[in-house]
């Protein structure tokens, strides 16, 4: 079988995460990559040519790479408010018969609230594209191997486990439109709890069953700007960011956590707190994940990476992300984490991917499941802002639009 020709849209920092763990995917190559900035799509390009992963080139349009005959699959890392048109344009191009896709992968959030989810799911649909949705937390080596040992040894004798915990926390995203709540569709919440409201119900599903066999019955948010609306730090991220990103008008949540109780088959109870931060300090990007059951459990924490460095005060050189991502400081004692897009499901979740639209695998997510996930980020802004607990699914949810998405939430 030929290797799967994969082209992506987009150019930036996740793009790039994905062309370091294609390295460690077989049966596929890189053929193509758009951007709206030109200079940033060649650029991806050559870096995908010096990773050795195939004649990559960049297009000119999103249209005319899915017509090219060289591209068999989609990977779309672009930015939140770019999704529906990117999607229109690929469902367009497909529909007219201008190109043929095996498959259309998604980054998280599939989209900005739930009416824009269903929408690029249905474009999809209509145009006959096979999905996957990307959550690479639920790929980390870790997550699998520890779900696996404590299902097969822990679960069996003992019973399902009952509660599970997840966490993403860093300084804050790299590119100005994250932090625009119009633009991104709210703040850490709608960035990266996704990641983590699927990671508890992961973990607490049996590996035999599909997601759906537990089910979130009721869910409790709760949002707060911890650090990025007080007026030193609104300064800073303005100079930072350009003065669009402006949170003493208009800011968005830094810290957001999440209760969901969900159903299990046996007819008990399950718990999942999920939180995630853009004003946590420390050396960089933490994930974090638990799993405990009635006599079992299991913990993970990405910074326990088993590496550390150590730098004095004289030494001293330019700032960057060499040691981890969202990386911190450059002196002191440093955690390193080698091959991050490996460690964080990149490698895990591409190489899927790839099998699952070479037709060697079924899908573990699809758009279905993105759109389900949207429905449950939706669920916990709908609950912070009205303070207090809600069934899922709450009525409305289906045109419901959070106050940071508007530009009118007040901290």
């Amino acid at each position: 079988m030929p290797p799967l020709r994969v082209a992506f849209i987009g150019s930036g920092f996740n793009t790039r995460f994905h062309l370091q763990a294609f390295r460690g995917v077989r049966d596929a190559e890189v053929t193509g990559i758009w951007s709206p900035n030109a200079a940033n799509a060649a650029s991806a390009a050559t870096l995908a040519r010096s990773l050795d992963l195939g004649a990559c080139k960049p297009y000119k349009s999103i249209a005319e790479m899915v017509a090219s005959k060289t591209v068999d699959a989609i990977w779309l890392c672009g930015p939140n408010q770019a999704r529906i048109e990117n999607v229109e344009e690929i469902a367009h191009t497909v529909s007219r018969g201008h190109g043929a896709l095996k498959g259309i992968a998604c980054e998280k959030p599939l989209a900005r609230n739930v009416a824009e989810a269903r929408k690029v799911a249905q474009l999809v649909a209509r145009a006959g594209i096979p999905t996957g949705y990307l959550e690479n937390q639920l790929f980390a080596p870790h997550v699998e191997a520890g779900k696996a040992l404590i299902w097969a040894r822990g679960a069996a004798t003992t019973g399902r486990p009952y509660l599970a915990r997840a966490a993403e926390e860093h300084s804050g995203p790299h590119m100005p439109w994250f932090w625009q709540g119009k633009l991104q569709g709210g703040g850490v919440l709608n960035d990266m709890m996704c990641h983590s409201a699927l990671v508890v119900r992961y973990l607490l599903t049996h590996p035999e069953e599909p997601l759906s066999a537990v089910k979130p019955v009721r869910i409790t948010g709760h949002i707060a700007s911890l650090k990025w609306s007080r007026p030193a730090y609104v300064k800073k991220l303005k100079g930072m960011m350009g003065s669009a990103v402006d949170y003493a008008r208009a800011p968005s949540e830094d810290f957001a956590a999440v209760n969901i109780e969900f159903a299990t088959p046996d007819g008990n109870v399950a718990i999942g707190e999920a939180t995630t931060s853009w004003s946590f300090v420390g050396a960089g990007l933490r994930l974090s994940a638990e799993l405990l059951g009635p006599e079992y459990s299991m913990k993970w924490n990405s910074l326990d990476s088993g590496l550390q460095l150590f730098f004095s005060r004289e030494v001293t050189g330019r700032a960057g992300e060499d040691l981890v991502e969202k990386q911190n400081a450059e002196q002191g004692v440093m955690p390193v984490v080698p091959e991050e897009y490996h460690a964080y499901g990149y490698t895990g979740e591409d190489r899927h991917f790839v099998r699952v639209f070479l037709g060697k695998e079924r899908p573990r997510l699809t758009f279905d499941d993105g759109v389900e996930v949207v429905k449950m980020l939706m669920t916990a802004y709908q609950s912070a802002e009205q303070g207090k607990t809600l069934a899922f699914p709450p009525k409305g949810i289906d045109t419901f639009v959070p106050r940071v998405a508007k530009g009118t939430w007040k901290p």
